[in-house]
């Protein structure tokens, strides 16, 4: 499946838009056999989805790979979801996943030692950049800075920085405890810092 691009991903289905169900009369739907409502469900939350990935993975092939990965074994085990939480939790579970084992097994990273001084005020959310090109560049280096981190920091920060989730939501997704995602973001903004520290110069 290497190279797929993420536009094999989209699905020969109706708008999102023009569905008026909820995500969960969607995947229920599915479950019961309509052929069309996953379809229409991954294209209502496609570019989230990706986006996750990418941002995990880093690479838009091993992203796409992972995506469509984790979108099969939606596809196959949606019937064991059950509604403790919302679909898209599920959904954004199942990729993260996904991207992590990914990682793990093609070893794209290691686990580095962390630096002694932790500094837990470092944060990746912040107020957008005047100057697109800025931001743009500003939100490649902070990607680059992530993808030296593990893949479980890299996963709690991108979930809790980057897309906004509470710590809460991001366990829930993460499938660990509030206070595992906690230590994870501290430790990996710890790691950020000296990988950012020239960001601090700049006015």
């Amino acid at each position: 499946m290497s190279g797929t691009p993420i536009a094999r991903l989209r699905p020969a289905a109706p708008p999102a838009a023009t569905d008026p169900r909820s995500d969960a009369e969607l995947l229920a739907a599915h479950v019961a056999g309509e052929h069309a409502a996953f379809g229409v469900l991954f294209a209502r939350h496609r570019d989230r989805l990706w986006a996750i990935a990418l941002r995990t993975m880093r690479d838009p092939d091993e992203a796409a790979d992972a995506l469509q990965e984790a979108l099969i074994s939606a596809f196959r085990r949606a019937d064991g979801y059950r509604g403790e939480a919302r679909v898209t939790t599920w959904l954004h579970r199942i990729v993260v996943n996904a991207c992590l084992d990914r990682i793990r097994r093609n070893k794209v990273r290691r686990a580095d030692p962390l630096p002694d001084d932790l500094d837990k005020n470092v944060r990746l959310a912040g107020p957008e950049s005047d100057d697109p090109a800025g931001g743009t560049e500003l939100r490649t280096v902070v990607v680059d800075a992530l993808s030296r981190l593990n893949p479980d920091q890299r996963a709690a920060l991108i979930l809790v920085d980057m897309e906004g989730y509470t710590v809460g939501e991001a366990a829930t997704i993460l499938g660990c405890a509030p206070g595992t995602v906690k230590s994870r973001c501290a430790r990996g903004r710890a790691r950020l810092v000296p990988l950012l520290a020239h960001l601090r110069a700049e006015p």
